[in-house]
């Protein structure tokens, strides 16, 4: 009998396929793909030697290793394995359900004052921007920032651009830490955020980058920072940094991805 594939084989195999490629992204944002390329070649080896010259011993010896496998890469990439699966529940990849929400709900109301938001804080961000004041703002999407905003100081307050350079003045208290703004509200102040374990981040980078980084790598959100040494605006989304925008620019980038 000769070696047949079939419709099911090549959905089985374009599957597989799918799911290593976005294993090997999510490895690479992180910096580990040199990793995911080591334990390719170690299951290619154990392939090789348990099933197709089926040495006995060393096959016994590397299908423990395979069998313990799976808890180890667990607790080797516990964050990795976290922003997948928070990807995979974010609602915002339904795009049946987001559309039903907007089918059924007057939105017109709901983004002008949206917009009305996004121009306070990039107005925020330019004036921050030309007297070089460090400031990193997270605007919460679909993702749950609560245990992040509850590390810093509760606002609950109205988005306003005098207000949110005031909280990042230099001698405030809580210009240190990330502001997270979430429901078109300031919801809390001095935030700690998790800090990217990416190691292919520039040197010069500070840690309200990397911090940027990290939250955006977690989550949905979308991080914006500006620098203090050099007055630059940057956001980051996706784990993704864009560096040196104009306020025009981030005005344009915010009304596509918080009116979605």
């Amino acid at each position: 009998m000769g070696f047949q594939i079939g419709l099911k084989d090549i959905i089985d195999i374009v599957l597989v396929a799918f799911l290593l490629y976005q294993i090997f992204k999510l490895l690479k944002r992180s910096g580990a793909a040199n990793v995911f390329f080591g334990i390719l070649a170690f299951l290619s080896v154990w392939f090789l030697v348990s099933y197709v010259f089926r040495l006995e011993l060393l096959g016994s010896i590397f299908d423990r290793v395979v069998s313990v496998g799976a808890f180890g890469m667990i607790v080797l990439f516990q964050d990795e394995v976290r922003r997948f699966f928070s990807k995979i529940g974010s609602h915002r990849r339904w795009g049946s359900l987001s559309f039903l929400k907007r089918f059924f709900s007057n939105n017109s109301d709901e983004k002008e004052k949206t917009n009305i938001h996004l121009i306070q804080i990039v107005l925020a961000c330019r004036n921050m921007a030309k007297t070089k004041t460090g400031a990193l703002i997270v605007l919460c999407r679909n993702s749950d920032l609560d245990t992040y905003s509850h590390s810093g100081e509760q606002i609950n307050a109205i988005i306003s651009s005098r207000l949110i350079e005031n909280i990042f003045f230099k001698n405030s208290p809580l210009h240190d830490g990330a502001m997270i703004i979430t429901n078109d509200s300031i919801k809390a102040a001095s935030s700690i955020l998790p800090i990217s374990k990416n190691q292919s981040i520039p040197k010069q980078l500070g840690l309200r980058h990397r911090a940027a980084l990290g939250i955006t790598e977690q989550s949905d959100a979308i991080a914006i920072i500006v620098s203090e040494e050099t007055g630059h605006i940057s956001w980051a989304i996706n784990g993704q940094l864009t560096s040196h925008v104009k306020p025009e620019e981030l005005e344009h980038f915010l009304s596509e991805e918080m009116t979605k």
